[in-house]
């Protein structure tokens, strides 16, 4: 008797198993489409047994995982049993230890060029913008995130070295390249906080393969550097960056082309530590580039002047004006990163090892693509920028439609026009020279803050007791 309970919750299983590999959650088998993520786990000869949690499910719930407003396993596996119930299945266990396990089974390098495929078809599809004659620009910046503090993480991402041992959080650094066409992020590279070789710039250098002849890069003033502009304009990529403010300026110098614009040698500097020989040698002796001011006329920003290094050395197609605008897009990386970071609640990962925040990571820039396409449909459809659309209103509608889509079957096409006309409802308000004051007006809650390692705090309140 037993086995053949046990034969037929296999079967239910097997069926549900291959009913959610056709009817992918969240409306995402329609911008990522099953043969192609078949197709990328083959590459990686990924192989589970026969079970409900194969590589696509376990994927599919992982994605809903990391947008769900509850990103715990209980809540990604009770959306599942969710599923369950509306096809009349209720023979799999509410546990998380074998969805957990699961995730384990699945290759960072899925994870990655699936996140990295999505970002590559988007920005493909609208690459151009209304700047710099519609050459394609991308964006690169890095920000900091944080995970639990486990002896793992803390052993790969150790935390500031100027907190005490166990008070501190493992923090890692990261890098991206973003579109500022459609914000689809290209790339990603991570490593430790402080250490030799995990700077911003050390992670951009491996990013170098994401920029493509006749790209041009828009940056802060930490890539504005003698090695990264030599490194780019080796590929045929142009730079717009704000200058660091190490190197001396003299308007009196080189080629002038107008008020505080003009063209500039760079010498090649000493070699660095991080650097070879024969790489040191390989890079040029000069760099030509432009620098120029661009004056800020709005009231209320902090900064009133900014400098511009370039590689754009005509004046007459690129005006100082137009490149001060340009420059001013880069401010979209920050937008993008805050969305990924606060929207998606990237800033604090939940996974306790190394290899598991990897995932986590590639997983919710997955999503962030994923949701960036499907705002450009939306935009598309209503005939706007994609930018000009919410993210956070996107997130909201999918998770408000997320029940109805397992549930509407039959009316799945007119449920996704639905969903794109909801999107397209949220309009992002323009509000070019918005100043806002940065406080916040609500008094956070006073709190101790924990001066020594939580078990030795324990200790101390069980001997007072």
């Amino acid at each position: 008797m037993r086995e053949r309970i046990h034969g037929r919750t296999f079967r239910q299983v097997r069926r549900v198993g291959r009913e959610l590999l056709q009817q992918p959650d969240l409306c995402f088998g329609r911008l990522m489409s099953r043969q192609e993520v078949e197709k990328t786990l083959r590459r990686h000869r990924v192989v589970f047994r026969e079970r409900l949690y194969t590589p696509l499910v376990t994927l599919w719930t992982f994605l809903y995982q990391v947008l769900c407003p509850d990103p715990s396993c209980r809540a990604a596996v009770a959306r599942l049993l969710a599923f369950l119930g509306v096809q009349g299945d209720d023979a799999v266990s509410a546990q998380t230890g074998a969805y957990c396990k699961a995730r384990q089974r699945v290759p960072e390098k899925v994870v990655a060029d699936l996140a990295r495929q999505s970002g590559a078809t988007l920005e493909a599809r609208f690459s151009g913008t209304e700047l710099l004659h519609g050459r394609p620009i991308k964006i690169a910046d890095g920000t900091t995130v944080s995970m639990p503090d486990t002896p793992e993480n803390q052993k790969t991402y150790p935390q500031q070295p100027n907190q005490k041992p166990g008070l501190g959080f493992p923090i890692l650094r990261l890098v991206a390249v973003i579109s500022l066409s459609c914000g689809a992020v290209l790339d990603v590279a991570f490593g430790a906080y402080c250490g030799k070789k995990t700077g911003e710039t050390a992670l951009l250098r491996q990013l170098f393969h994401q920029f493509q002849r006749g790209d041009m890069v828009l940056a802060d003033a930490l890539f504005a550097n003698y090695w990264t502009l030599a490194a780019l304009l080796a590929r045929g990529v142009d730079v717009i960056a704000r200058c660091d403010g190490k190197r001396l300026l003299d308007w009196r110098t080189g080629q002038r082309l107008g008020s505080k614009d003009h063209v500039v040698l760079w010498h090649k500097p000493a070699k660095p530590d991080w650097m070879s020989r024969r790489e040191y040698n390989r890079m040029p002796e000069t760099l030509c580039l432009r620098e120029l001011a661009a004056e800020v006329q709005q009231a209320g920003f902090r900064t009133r002047r900014v400098i511009i290094v370039t590689t754009l050395l005509d004046a007459d197609a690129y005006p100082k004006e137009e490149l001060a605008t340009a420059y001013r897009a880069r401010w979209h990386a920050e937008l993008d990163l805050r969305s990924i970071k606060q929207v998606m609640a990237m800033e604090v990962l939940r996974c306790k090892t190394p290899s598991m925040v990897h995932k986590e990571i590639w997983m919710h820039v997955l999503a962030y693509n994923l949701i960036r396409t499907l705002l450009a449909e939306a935009a598309q459809s209503a005939g706007v920028r994609p930018r000009a659309l919410s993210f956070k209103g996107a997130l909201q509608t999918l998770n408000a439609f997320a029940a109805l889509w397992s549930w509407a079957v039959i009316r799945r096409d007119a449920l996704y026009a639905a969903i794109l006309h909801a999107i397209a409802a949220h309009r992002v308000g323009l509000r070019p020279d918005r100043v806002e004051p940065r406080a916040v007006k609500r008094r956070p809650r006073k709190q101790a803050f924990l001066t020594q390692p939580r078990h030795i705090a324990r200790a101390r309140l069980l001997r007072k007791v």
